[in-house]
């Protein structure tokens, strides 16, 4: 790892600290012994321009140490492991790790099903080796990637990972690194991509030391929704753009991570000449295999593909639509989605529903067209970590609505092109919601339980204080706890149900002749009158089409159809078992059908 450029490297007769600091006019190494006291001092040597060096022989793997800056003691921002703690010493940690999948290789970009998971409520133990015990049940579900919410270190025994601050450092809660390494091997051994969520557009509040090196790390001159922007094209934008270049080659090769999802890219400030996305997919392209590069971003700006040379970005606008047609919300941010299945039908043949026009909920023009994007660069999902986790009571979809309707909606989201996203548990309809929790110190904490309740002030629901009084307290144990999955209701016959309509779909989708195929330009959508949607895909003269029908009635759809062709069942959602092989135009109330034909040769 020798493009790491600061921190403690490895050499062959003990360790190399590097460190760079704008403040210091001192520095040293402090060393600690297994009690936590200090056992040794260093004094590092000013190489000017702010880097500070020292070469300490004799050194190995378990010691630990900090940084003294000027007389204070700091934890080092570049450290492989924080065993106590973003705030405690780090720990000289060299790997054991035998990997045993050196032969691995991705699955094809456009053939991504991707699982979110949030490792310490994935399983009741909330660990890598805990994770890795489930990964036979994700293979027999038929998805081939896994996405992790970020392992960065954070302060507090839980959270979701998007408050850190020790980018080099998994969190040490979950496991070590070298468990961590066990578990992307063990994933690579069952056929299963590993994507890392990575949070590059803020530092967490609490245990973020690398201003205390150096101010420059950070910008004034760009501000974000938490406060000073990471410098990437201000004076000495050099030193962070280092820093994050070096940490996603990092994930990538240390970890053997086969891609990032980069978290509210659309919040990354970065004037100059090359932007640091790019950046990152440069390097990335330089690396064996493919790697995946995922944006958040809610600009619908195709560009991040197109110009930053990313493989794909989140495209929320199919989330929303779906969510209000099957829920009838129109708060905060759904205000900008109609009542109208025709919009879901412009989602779908356009990729996006916003290309430029504007959007009421944020008071000006959104998004530009994503006509020549293929099919595999826009991530679709009925829930994510965000959507669920960020309202009120983190409840799921299948908590909002009716069992038939969320079948109804499984079957349109794994028919579609795009590349499908699944939520932990999603696939059984998981009765457990996915709330806000955190672990700050009490000081943070309390503000953070206030601005959660304020968050939702807006929301009718929450107008009353009393109402807002019930939202779950982001720091209270609980409040992790009911978020953990529950994994023996897979056997409950309800749940059993769902997850064997999900096994089914995305055994069509590797299996089946045109839903194996991912062009957009063999794709059409349409409407049953006002009420439902056709979706028809063909490939090689072989034809397949989804009727959707969220509404409460069943609708004849015979002479609306895009073909007249003799249309066969391949699959219902609807519980009935009397729907006949041969379709005859009768699609029932709150259903997916999905049905086959073949050219006459």
């Amino acid at each position: 790892m020798q493009f790491m450029r600061f921190g403690a490297l490895a050499t062959e007769s003990g360790y190399r600290f590097r460190l760079w600091s704008t403040r210091a006019r001192e520095a040293a190494v402090v060393i600690y012994n297994d009690q936590g006291q200090e056992q040794q001092v260093h004094a590092m040597d000013a190489q000017g321009a702010g880097i500070f060096e020292a070469d300490i022989t004799g050194i190995t793997p378990g010691a630990r140490y900090k940084f003294r800056l000027d007389g204070s003691d700091l934890p080092d921002p570049y450290a492989r492991y924080l065993p106590d703690g973003v705030h405690g010493p780090a720990e000289l940690f060299a790997s054991q790790y035998r990997w045993q999948t050196a032969d691995w290789r991705a699955p094809a970009p456009d053939a991504l099903v991707i699982y979110e998971l949030h490792v310490g409520t994935f399983t009741p133990e909330g660990s890598y080796a805990a994770a890795r015990q489930k990964l036979p049940c994700l293979r027999e579900l038929g998805v081939n990637a896994i996405e992790l919410l970020p392992l960065s270190s954070f302060p507090g025994t839980r959270g979701w990972g998007y408050d850190g601050v020790a980018h080099f450092t998994p969190y040490a809660g979950y496991g070590t690194p070298d468990e961590l390494r066990a578990f992307v091997d063990a994933a690579h051994a069952h056929g299963l991509a590993v994507i890392l969520d990575v949070v590059y557009n803020h530092w967490g509040p609490d245990g973020n030391y690398l201003a205390a090196y150096s101010p420059e790390y950070f910008t004034d001159a760009h501000h974000t929704p938490w406060g000073n922007a990471p410098n990437f094209d201000q004076a000495r934008s050099e030193f962070m753009r280092a820093y994050v270049l070096e940490n996603a080659r990092y994930w990538l090769e240390e970890f053997r991570f086969d891609g990032l999802r980069l978290d509210a890219t659309h919040t990354i400030q970065d004037d100059s000449p090359v932007h640091i996305l790019k950046e990152i997919a440069q390097m990335a392209a330089q690396l064996p295999g493919d790697r995946f590069l995922i944006a958040e971003d809610e600009r619908n700006w195709p560009g991040i593909v197109r110009e930053y040379g990313l493989n794909g970005v989140w495209a929320d606008d199919f989330h929303h639509q779906v969510h209000v047609l099957l829920t009838d919300e129109q708060d905060g941010y759904y205000a900008d989605y109609p009542l109208d299945i025709g919009s879901l039908a412009r989602v779908i043949e356009r990729g996006w529903l916003y290309e430029g026009q504007f959007a009421p909920h944020l008071g000006k023009a959104r998004g530009e067209p994503a006509g020549d994007l293929p099919a595999a660069a826009l991530v679709y999902c009925l829930q994510n970590h965000d959507q669920v986790g960020n309202r009120a009571f983190g409840e799921r979809l299948n908590q909002l609505v009716d069992l038939e309707s969320y079948l109804a909606a499984s079957a349109l989201l794994l028919f579609l092109p795009y590349t499908p996203l699944l939520f932990m548990g999603q696939e059984w309809a998981a009765s457990t919601p996915f709330q806000y929790f955190t672990d700050h110190n009490p000081e943070l904490g309390a503000l953070v339980t206030a601005g959660r309740r304020r968050e939702f002030e807006h929301f009718a629901a929450f107008a009353d204080p009393a109402a807002a009084a019930r939202i779950p307290d982001p720091q209270a144990d609980t409040t992790f706890r009911n978020s953990v999955l529950r994994w023996e209701e897979r056997d409950q016959a309800s749940h059993a149900r769902v997850l064997a309509l999900y096994q089914r779909l995305l055994a069509l989708r590797r299996e089946d002749p045109v839903l194996r195929h991912g062009d957009r330009r063999q794709m059409a959508a349409g409407l049953i009158g006002n009420e439902a949607l056709w979706i028809h895909r063909w490939h090689d003269g072989e034809h397949r089409l989804l009727l959707f029908n969220p509404g409460e009635r069943a609708v004849e759809t015979t002479m609306l159809l895009p073909l007249q062709k003799s249309w066969n069942l391949l699959l219902s959602t609807h519980p009935a078992d009397d729907l006949p092989d041969k379709f005859a135009g009768r699609l029932p109330a709150r259903a997916s059908l999905m049905l086959t034909a073949t050219d006459q040769k």
